[in-house]
């Protein structure tokens, strides 16, 4: 009977592992860039430009052949806030970072000048081929003396790496304690297409029109924090972050051509949605407060970062920080509710404090953690792996989760399947202890569906 206790155990790890659909394409113990010549980066050591431990990937962004990466300057020793990495070299899991669109556009001036860029948490490529970056403008947040800069957007055009524009916020759109850190672009008409900013510090969305090169600040209570959700707990650091508004995630356009933002502070359980078509128009959304909605909660312990929509799909894709974890939920489901709701991914070493997701134009799901409490609070282990990032078709990612959009009528027979294989592969290594005890495949894969059944209900 031990041997079949065993077994049981076996399989359900087995098969929770095996419901992980992620594969890590990248990771790094320490980020390192490609200088120009080894002595360059002797040099920048030797003068503190390069101090490797400061340096914590938090964003990404694929585009055709390039997966972008940004190194926000919140700790000084940052040489290149916004880099990239060519998908095409398969010579190391762990590349080093290039510039971009150049080194010259990460150096501040001989006469002080601030460098073009300074430091973007996450960017956004487009449909148009261009590279939306949410420039923050502080520089050492989290050491004594912060250097403050206008925030900005600049915006890249991917086929040439020239500028296209950069466009300062108003000062009357930044408050004291402003602090933008994620952008989703709605790109439907290249010509009139808006950016939304979503400000963490002092709660707003600032919106941005290409056509009209001009913004404006929409604030709401939803995107305050929630006081019940403020106490954070990753790998054993405890903390409080009253971050507000954080994770945004656009839908396809509708027949009138306008898309949902679905969003949520980071200290927040729930989730809330508003048509931009309130937010393409200031007047509008001031007029319309009833036009912001609350969808439902995550649970307890359920705070998000960053979220993305599939618009293929219309999956709504989000981190769960406390847990370690990415979770799904369908927009097409009229329900926001933690049975409709599907886990992703789950790791407590792999998966520590994912920070930024997205879906590139291959439908491809790509997910990045870097462990950012213990690197803030702690100090990270330079001989351990702190800095992934996974990828799938979305597809393969959201199979067999509250999310899968394929019609699955025989999901019983394949499960009753997939587990009668993995239970004869698992009988075969079992060793019993009395030769005269037999294991009958049929009968042990009855009580492996029902300890499974039992183990989803406690």
């Amino acid at each position: 009977m031990r041997g079949l206790k065993a077994l049981i155990l076996l399989h359900l790890v087995y098969f929770c592992g095996c419901m992980d659909q992620l594969h890590i394409v990248y990771e790094w113990k320490q980020i390192d860039y490609e200088f120009p010549t080894p002595e360059a980066r002797q040099q920048a050591l030797e003068t503190k430009n390069f101090i490797p431990e400061n340096n914590i990937p938090m964003g990404l962004e694929i585009y055709e052949d390039r997966l972008f990466i940004t190194v926000p300057r919140w700790k000084s020793g940052v040489p290149a806030s916004l880099n990239y990495i060519n998908l095409k070299d398969n010579s190391t899991t762990s590349p080093k970072l290039i510039p971009y669109p150049s080194w010259a556009a990460h150096s501040i001036g001989e006469d002080g000048k601030p460098p073009e860029i300074i430091s973007p948490f996450r960017v956004r490529a487009d449909r148009c081929g261009r590279l939306w970056v949410l420039d923050n403008g502080k520089m050492g947040n989290l050491e004594k003396n912060t250097t403050k800069y206008p925030p900005s957007i600049i915006v890249y055009d991917l086929k040439t790496d020239n500028l296209l524009r950069k466009y300062v916020f108003p000062e009357d759109q930044v408050k004291e304690d402003s602090g933008f850190a994620n952008i989703a672009v709605e790109d439907i008409d290249c010509e009139n297409t808006y950016a939304y900013a979503g400000d963490l510090g002092k709660p707003a969305i600032v919106v941005y029109s290409w056509e009209k090169n001009e913004s404006w600040r929409i604030t709401h209570h939803y995107f305050h924090p929630d006081p019940l959700a403020c106490d954070f707990s990753v790998k054993g650091f405890n903390f409080s972050w009253t971050d507000a508004l954080f994770g945004l995630g656009l839908s396809a356009p509708n027949a009138e051509n306008y898309s949902t933002l679905y969003f949520h502070p980071m200290a927040s359980y729930d989730e809330f949605s508003v048509s931009t078509k309130f937010l393409r128009n200031k007047t509008l959304a001031d007029d319309n407060f009833s036009a912001f909605n609350v969808l439902g909660s995550r649970g307890p312990n359920a705070q998000s970062s960053v979220s993305f929509v599939d618009q293929k799909t219309g999956v709504l894709f989000y981190s769960l920080v406390n847990l370690n974890a990415v979770a799904c939920w369908k927009t097409s489901n009229k329900e926001y509710l933690m049975k409709n709701q599907g886990r992703i991914y789950m790791n407590e070493e792999t998966m520590v404090y994912p920070t930024d997701i997205k879906v590139d134009y291959n439908d491809n799901l790509w997910i990045l953690s870097n462990k950012m409490p213990i690197w803030m609070y702690g100090k990270l282990d330079a001989n351990e792996v702190n800095f992934r990032i996974f990828s799938a078709p979305v597809v393969d990612a959201i199979s067999h989760t509250a999310c899968d959009i394929t019609a699955r009528s025989d999901i019983l027979d394949k499960f009753v399947n997939k587990i009668k294989n993995a239970t004869n592969s698992i009988v075969a290594k079992i060793k019993p202890n009395s030769g005269n005890v037999a294991y009958n495949p049929l009968a042990v894969v009855s009580i492996l569906v029902f300890s499974w059944i039992i183990t989803l209900t406690l």
